[in-house]
């Protein structure tokens, strides 16, 4: 008996092949990306299970160059002490170490860091509204965490409250410049409520009484405005300000100078004044973004310089309370390039029913990497919660490259720190704040984590 078979269309099995092919295919990419996005997150690790931070005082964490790839951070607890960290990238050993019990249950509290020619690292800080400046010693001498006593500094200068009288301590910002036999400088929001420079010549064991540099003229005691820095360690300290803050003033404009031999600079290069001649006023700065109603006000979140020495800049503008618009500028030389980076969302801080939202312009933030300033990492709202992405740019912000970092986050991930003071080397680590709480500066419940950018 002679069976015969049906002879198969040669598409139909063509077609077959083809669709099995995709579905393999399909298969492949998803396990791929789940194999990715799962070693991603396990990269994703916690510093501390109880820390928070502000934005204004800084740098937040530095590395120690020591030959051992640690960085040194620092934060507030839920309970209002102030604690230092050091990670260990090599064999991811933490070590945390109580400074302050009890300082203040504000996150405005938390420390800034510098490393000395000699290695040491100097802590910085004081309460949100304190009367000294308070500074810890890390010896270069000891290989583990080991900060030493607190000192307290008083800054006040008698003749500079007679012209600018109010006593409030805030924030602390300190910088070397090598080229200027490695004297450091410290910034604040101190005498008048104004933003102070001091500096110290003994490697930080004394400091000069501090010196208002910016103020409005005539002077307005409630007036504050709000500076980032950031030092290239040698002979530039580039400087980033507001006219205020954006809950209180009318309009809220972005200025720039850079210190620098004694002087403050616009950035084309023209003089402002010498230390001596000390404060001028914000309209005597590089203008980066002029606020207006229509445009909204602005508030500032990061500083760095590019490879030819030029400034570049983060800072959103706000045209209504639920509408952060993060921007990215960048001075070339002759003017101020400025893209829109992203709609970030609106505000952080959780408002609970039936309160009044009590920050609406506390954005996410954002943080430029100093060694590759096309690289920034930024935290947006992505369904209701915030996540931390990588972006980078090839053309001075108007397009960007995106990877995700944090993804389908149960709490808000905000206010990214990379280690400001990044040498050729250095790997990229993003560390930012994990909220199971944000209410108020004054009410968190909040983690540390970190991520070590490979790529």
């Amino acid at each position: 008996m002679i069976y015969k078979t049906k002879k198969r269309d040669p598409r139909v099995r063509a077609y077959k092949f083809v669709k099995m092919k995709k579905s393999y295919l399909l298969a492949m990419f998803f396990l791929i990306g789940t194999l990715k996005l799962f070693a991603q997150e396990q990269e994703i690790k916690t510093l501390s299970q109880d820390g928070a931070w502000c934005w204004f005082s800084g740098p937040r964490a530095i590395y120690r160059h020591n030959g051992k790839k640690e960085i040194i951070t620092g934060w507030i607890t839920k309970d209002g002490s102030l604690h230092a960290g050091l990670l260990n990238l090599k064999t991811d050993e933490i070590q945390i170490q109580p400074i302050t019990p009890h300082l203040e249950k504000d996150d405005h509290a938390n420390p800034a860091f510098v490393e000395l020619k000699d290695k040491d690292v100097l802590m910085v800080y004081a309460k949100h509204y304190d009367h000294k400046v308070r500074i810890n010693r890390l010896s270069a001498k000891v290989s583990s965490l080991e900060f030493g006593d607190t000192k307290e500094h008083d800054i006040y200068d008698e003749a500079e409250l007679i012209s600018y009288p109010n006593r409030r301590v805030t924030y602390a910002n300190p910088a070397l410049l090598e080229k200027e036999d490695n004297r450091i400088y410290c910034f604040g929001r101190w005498t008048g409520f104004k933003p102070n420079i001091t500096w110290s010549d003994d490697n930080g064991r004394s400091f000069e009484k501090s010196r208002v540099f910016i103020t409005n003229i005539p002077f307005d005691s409630s007036n504050r405005p709000y500076v980032c820095y950031y030092s290239d360690n040698k002979s530039k300290i580039h400087i980033l300000f507001t006219d205020g803050h954006p809950h209180n003033e009318p309009v809220n404009s972005v200025y720039y100078v850079c210190f620098e031999n004694g002087a403050f600079w616009k950035a084309d290069g023209t003089k402002i004044c010498d230390l001596e001649n000390i404060p001028f006023e914000p309209k005597d700065a590089t203008v980066v973004y002029k606020a207006t109603k229509e445009k909204g006000r602005a508030w500032i979140y990061d500083v760095t310089a590019d490879t030819k020495g030029h400034p570049v800049v983060l800072y959103a503008r706000y045209p209504k309370e639920t509408q952060h618009l993060y921007h990215y500028a960048v001075y070339d030389g002759k003017q101020w390039i400025d893209n829109k980076i992203c709609h970030a969302g609106k505000w952080f801080p959780q408002t609970p029913k039936g309160k009044k939202k009590s920050e609406p312009y506390y954005s996410a933030g954002m943080v430029v990497n100093p060694l590759q300033s096309n690289t920034i990492y930024l935290s947006r709202e992505i369904n209701g919660v915030f996540e931390i992405e990588k972006r980078v740019t090839s053309d001075l912000g108007l397009t960007w490259d995106i990877t995700p970092i944090t993804q389908n986050s149960e709490f808000d991930n905000v206010r990214p720190v990379v280690p400001q003071n990044m040498e050729k080397g250095d790997q990229p680590v993003v560390l930012w704040m994990v909220n199971r709480k944000y209410i108020h500066y004054t009410d968190f419940d909040a983690r540390i984590d970190y991520f070590i950018d490979e790529k």
